[in-house]
């Protein structure tokens, strides 16, 4: 071979486009062995890993990781509680399921904004469980389907010496919850929903909406319903501080606007407790300042209705003679739970005061439970739960709770 001449190919260069793409060997014959894996390195420290897991949990790692991730898994037992925790939590991040929110959020969202930077026309305090109480309310109602706004249910109340009820549907409630909202509208100078501003009971307002309600209300009374509960809701916050001292009537009596609206809050967390057990669904009790509140409203009115069924013959008589502003006997209510405290009722003047030391009786009651016999879905008698002291003032006062309520 001459030096500079270049060297022979071992195999002659095959022509263009008959090149085997083969390499050699048999098209029919087996495959060819796959080449090993590429060794995978020493695994990370417990902490490494550890930070992996959301990512492991996301399928965000890479090969490696991932092998490392679950070669730890099967020997690390916390990490691996984490990681099946990490997991369900990806779940519920699918777009295609529908999340039930919890009913409080839009509260705890709202306080939390409002505790950073102020409204500028922020709602009373005394109209917020009416607002809270409206939007968990309309939580429940929003994704009712025709038939559950047609689920028959009982409306319960407390008359006299027994307990009395009224058959109605959802939407039938929700009517109610709107009519009887219209005494405040009326005297806020708003629209009255059943288009006669007249002072009538919340009773007969009802009545006058059923009545008239041809065809049966169905699920259009939500939108009126929510529109009214928002106008209540901006009107007193624009109103100033004076509103809240406006005189409320229900025709027989009348409520200073801040405990109207407390009143319509109460109202309106019953009756939803009444709506989702007619449609099997949970409803916790309001958050527990609003329940406080509640409770508190409620525990000024029982001297005035005990004084109201002793003029109608249906408790004992008072034993002393008050002077106005003066201390007399009295019972200790003491309500356990959220939203729970000390009350002190007067027995014998809704003028009297009431104090500690003239207290003759002690009554120990669960915050909802006591809610519950003020609104007449459990009768006294099913409500004393711990009782000492005198007994015919403890039975006058359990019975003057629950002739709070009303249809």
């Amino acid at each position: 071979m001459a030096p500079g001449t270049p060297p022979e190919p071992a195999h002659p260069p095959e022509p263009a486009g008959e090149r085997d793409m083969t390499g050699g060997r048999d098209p029919y014959g087996p495959p060819p062995p796959r080449p090993p894996a590429e060794p995978v390195g020493p695994p990370p420290s417990h902490s490494v890993l550890k930070s992996l897991l959301g990512a492991w949990a996301l399928a965000a790692c890479s090969p490696e990781e991932t092998t490392h991730v679950e070669d730890h898994l099967t020997e690390c037992a916390p990490c691996a509680d984490e990681a099946l925790k990490l997991r369900d939590a990806v779940g519920l991040l699918q777009a295609d399921r529908n999340l039930d929110l919890p009913p409080l959020l839009r509260s705890r969202v709202l306080e939390n904004c409002l505790d950073r930077r102020a409204a500028r026309i922020p709602v009373p305090v005394w109209a917020t469980p009416y607002d809270a109480e409206t939007a968990r309310l309309d939580a429940l109602l929003r994704d009712f389907g025709d038939a559950e706004w047609h689920a028959p249910l009982q409306l319960k109340w407390f008359e006299k010496e027994e307990q009395a009820a009224r058959r109605a549907t959802v939407a039938g409630v929700i009517g109610h919850l709107m009519t009887v909202d219209g005494l405040v509208a009326s005297a806020l100078g708003l629209d009255d929903p059943l288009g006669d501003p007249s002072a009538l009971s919340p009773t007969d307002r009802t009545e006058a909406f059923w009545r008239a309600a041809h065809p049966p209300p169905t699920r259009t009374i939500r939108e009126p319903w929510r529109d009214q509960s928002h106008t209540l809701i901006r009107t007193v916050s624009f109103a100033g501080r004076g509103v809240a001292e406006l005189s409320v009537s229900y025709g027989e009596f009348a409520l200073p606007l801040r405990d109207a609206m407390i009143d319509r809050a109460f109202e309106c967390w019953i009756h939803g407790v009444d709506i989702a057990e007619a449609v099997d669904y949970p409803y916790p009790a309001p958050s527990g300042p609003h329940l406080h509140v509640m409770i508190d409203l409620a525990a000024q009115l029982i001297p005035s209705a005990l004084a109201a069924r002793r003029r109608a013959g249906l408790a004992s008589p008072a034993r002393q003679l008050v002077v106005p502003g003066s201390p007399g006997r009295s019972l200790h209510l003491e309500v356990e739970g959220a939203g729970g405290g000390n009350w002190y009722i007067a027995l014998d003047s809704p003028a009297a005061v009431g104090t500690a030391e003239r207290a003759v009786a002690q009554v120990a009651l669960d915050g909802v439970e006591f809610c519950q016999l003020v609104a007449g879905h459990i009768s006294p008698e099913e409500a004393a739960a711990g009782q000492d002291g005198d007994r015919e003032a403890i039975r006058d006062v359990l019975f003057a709770a629950a002739s709070l309520s009303r249809l």
